[in-house]
């Protein structure tokens, strides 16, 4: 069974971070400071999230250096291949993610960071799936 522990943590914080962020008023230095963590609590999530579906994924696959070649989306694309993911909107919501990542190394501002708060939602409950998912491997 792959160890999930850090991923666990990944996702308290990040809950955290928006249970904080929600109850704070926009404008205020607590405010910017939420959702500077939130945001950096998406990027470590969806990239620990990633990490342990290859590994999730190695055995479908030809050998563990295939796995270690596909690209983050085709994490996504195999595992709903392989029915790991038998949602197809859950699979673009992840490409979805993967795209507002890609993002953060351009636009760390707030029209980013809003976007990002406004993904919240449907990650953590996908996220919360995908680790599920991982365990029961």
């Amino acid at each position: 069974m792959l160890n999930t522990e850090y991923l666990s943590r990944c996702i308290e914080t990040l809950e955290k971070a928006y249970s904080l962020i929600k109850n704070t008023k926009e404008g205020t230095i607590d405010y910017e400071m939420y959702r500077n963590s939130l945001v950096k609590g998406f990027e470590m999530t969806l990239e620990q999230a990633g990490k342990l579906l290859r590994k999730r994924l190695a055995p479908y696959l030809s050998s563990k250096k295939t796995a270690d070649a596909l690209t983050f989306k085709d994490l996504f694309r195999y595992a709903y291949k392989y029915s790991l993911i038998d949602d197809e909107n859950c699979v673009e919501r992840w490409m979805k993610y993967r795209d507002n990542r890609n993002n953060t190394a351009h636009d760390y501002g707030r029209a980013f960071a809003e976007e990002t708060l406004a993904l919240v939602d449907d990650f953590l409950q996908d996220v919360k799936n995908l680790k599920a998912v991982i365990e029961n491997g």
